[in-house]
């Protein structure tokens, strides 16, 4: 499988649908996914580094401030290589009702999910090469960052699996990047159970090991709130460097 070959065939649902009151104040009226970085909307790029992947489609879960992402869209801001498919919810629906409500829209038998307001330059061939190997449903992508107090960290065993969630802590930890790989039967399964929180009531519910953990050695952003935000041009020129 070649590095631009290895989204070829996998739908993308990006959340993007959240209140971002924490930068409210920063952002105003812009929505988190158009938080300008380095000269640009973050959409676009997210948008580009899904590309550089084969991605094909994405399809965006939209919800507060979505006329901005759409009006953004049209003025053609986006890479013109990917099918961008815009769902808007009718009220908010949490991280796991978003992505049933989009349901119809995600066709392959292997989906990634990404966060809207996160960022990583992980190696997306090496994370879907690790969760087909695996033979798990759900994969979850990791990081190691020098402060894990703002994220959910994760205890992984020997053979790679999640064995829990841990509590927010200062210091260095691996933390849930925010992607994941999951196959259509998993998602329909959770759909089905009106799950609202992809987090608590999916992820953190699943016994022990059956959640594959590839941990990533790639700069990790993260734009919800003014002092990361303001840290973002220096990840995202890094990347581009």
């Amino acid at each position: 499988m070649r590095s631009e070959d290895a989204l070829a065939n996998i739908d993308v649902a990006v959340l993007a649908g959240g209140l971002g009151t924490r930068i409210r104040g920063v952002l105003g009226d812009t929505p988190k996914v158009l938080a300008p970085i380095a000269g640009r909307a973050f959409l676009g790029h997210l948008l580009d580094y899904l590309s550089t992947y084969g991605s094909r489609r994405v399809v965006l879960c939209l919800g507060h401030l979505a006329d901005r992402v759409t009006a953004w869209l049209a003025r053609g801001d986006s890479a013109g290589t990917i099918d961008v498919v815009c769902q808007i919810e009718p009220r908010p629906l949490g991280t796991a009702g978003a992505l049933g409500y989009v349901r119809k829209e995600l066709r392959s038998s292997t989906i990634l999910v990404v966060n809207g307001d996160t960022f990583l330059d992980a190696d997306l061939r090496a994370f879907i090469a690790s969760h087909r190997l695996s033979g798990a449903e759900a994969s979850v992508l990791c990081v190691t960052v020098e402060d894990a107090s703002r994220f959910v960290r994760v205890e992984i065993g020997p053979d790679s699996r999640v064995r829990r969630f841990l509590d927010k802590a200062p210091g260095a930890g691996t933390i849930n990047a925010g992607v994941y790989l999951f196959s259509a039967a998993f998602l329909d399964r959770f759909v089905a159970a009106g799950a609202v929180s992809l987090e608590r009531d999916v992820l953190e519910k699943l016994p022990s090991g059956t959640l594959n953990a590839h941990v990533a050695k790639a700069r990790f952003l993260d734009i919800g709130t003014p002092e990361s935000l303001a840290t973002a041009a220096s990840v995202i020129a890094g990347r581009e460097s």
